[in-house]
């Protein structure tokens, strides 16, 4: 997963692809139809929302996802004769230009992103709150936690993305617990002359990379943003200092390049996977995007839960993919019936997860998504995880945050007064 800091990151974007004739076949829809949606609207109330808006429902999207719906969209078709246009984007760019054409009328009814966007979204108004009823119980709490914004749902999620610890089986046979535990076996394994590498994270030459290390972070209790009551992040409420963060800030330089080289700066994100798949290294944190590639080498590995640095768990960021209506769309009842009673069946969220790979938001699709032992991995260590900030002051975090990282992993400055400095940084621009 390759992150620019400069501001937020989006979701991983290594995905497989699938005909979408295979999909269709695996859906059990044909090219004209079948299958079911859950809540179907009437037939005589489908009637009257092509009388309601135009007769054409548009879809912004990138082209590895396109394939699984083309048959839930031939299904809308034929029940309600509304044509959902699918139209390729350059996902790149997709997020700032929703949010630049849809007050002009001339952006899309929907489009499928990552939650993190949905503050800006929010914040420009050019996305409306969806009302999933009895459906909300149906997805992974953590996936409509992410989608909610100031009380409001304001996406269908249908994937889950976060990172593991990947190990080796062939070098070390059992997982642990803490890091130090792992950073000992790591440590054995080098000496025995099994591995060159005792522990594997990429890092970017310019900005580190706090998402790889968050979990680390956490379970020292330095979390980025504190919560208010209805547990959405509070941007009054910078939490990267004090004790815990203070306490982390120490640990980057003592496993930096002036000390034990557990985290090496010159290691990208490219340079850790290409050690990994070589064997040499036990340990790799990096998430199910490079699971293919590990299969394709033949590596006999297990993804064990995040390892623990201090008295708390190790909470991984995740990331959800979902669904957006924007708030502009001149077919907005038939959009929301497309949204809400067919992207969140079983059939669709099944083929989305054909397509990615990455572990189901609908809770029944995870069920069967788990019998992969590797799904089942990162959905339970994603199940304790975090959703990534989605409010606007989150992009104002990351270039201040990685900088310092990286500084005090290649031992530069004072680790307490180098964290210090950058958390004061940060409340001067986001105004905490």
């Amino acid at each position: 997963m390759m992150v620019r800091f400069t501001e937020q990151p989006a979701l991983s974007r290594r995905t497989f692809t699938m005909g979408a004739a295979a999909i269709a076949a695996m859906m059990g829809l044909s090219a004209c139809g079948g299958g079911t949606p859950s809540s179907p609207a009437s037939t005589e109330s489908k009637k009257d929302l092509a009388a309601a808006g135009a007769a054409t429902i548009t879809m912004w999207l990138d082209a590895q996802r396109a394939p699984a719906l083309k048959a839930v969209a031939a299904k809308f078709k034929a029940d309600t004769g509304i044509e959902v246009k699918l139209v390729i984007k350059d996902f790149a760019a997709v997020r700032d230009d929703f949010i630049t054409q849809v007050p002009t009328g001339k952006g899309p009814d929907l489009v499928v992103g990552p939650h993190d966007w949905l503050g800006k979204f929010v914040q420009n108004g050019v996305i409306a709150p969806l009302e999933l009823g009895d459906k909300k119980s149906q997805f992974q709490d953590s996936a409509i936690r992410a989608m909610t914004y100031n009380g409001s749902v304001y996406g269908v999620p249908y994937a889950v993305e976060n990172i593991g610890l990947i190990r080796n089986t062939e070098i070390v046979d059992s997982a642990s617990t803490t890091f130090e535990e792992v950073l000992g076996k790591g440590k054995a394994a080098v000496a025995a002359g099994k591995a060159k590498y005792s522990f594997l994270v990429g890092l970017d030459p310019k900005q580190g990379d706090p998402y790889h290390l968050y979990p680390l972070q956490t379970s020292m209790g330095a979390p980025v943003f504190g919560t208010n009551a209805d547990g959405e992040y509070d941007p009054k409420q910078l939490a990267l200092g004090g004790p815990g963060g203070a306490e982390f800030a120490a640990k980057l330089k003592e496993w930096g390049d002036a000390g034990s080289k557990v985290l090496n700066s010159n290691i990208t994100g490219d340079i850790a996977k290409e050690k990994f798949l070589a064997g040499e290294s036990p340990y790799f944190i990096t998430g199910p995007w490079n699971v293919p590639d590990m299969k394709k080498k033949g590596i006999k590995f297990a993804v064990d839960p995040l390892p623990t640095t201090g008295s708390k768990p190790a909470q991984p960021f995740i990331g959800v993919n979902g669904f957006f209506v924007s708030a502009k769309s001149a077919n907005a009842l038939a959009t929301n019936e497309l949204v809400v009673n067919y992207l969140t069946t079983e059939a669709v969220q099944d083929a989305m997860f054909a397509t990615g790979s990455l572990p189901p938001a609908l809770k029944s699709s995870f069920d069967k998504a788990a019998s992969d032992p590797v799904v089942k991995a990162f959905g339970e260590i994603g199940a304790q995880g975090v959703p990534m900030p989605a409010i606007p002051e989150m992009s104002a975090v990351w270039a201040d945050w990685g900088a310092t990282e990286l500084a005090l992993i290649k031992g530069k400055g004072d680790p307490a007064a180098e964290w210090a400095k950058m958390v004061a940084n940060i409340k001067g621009k986001i105004g905490a």
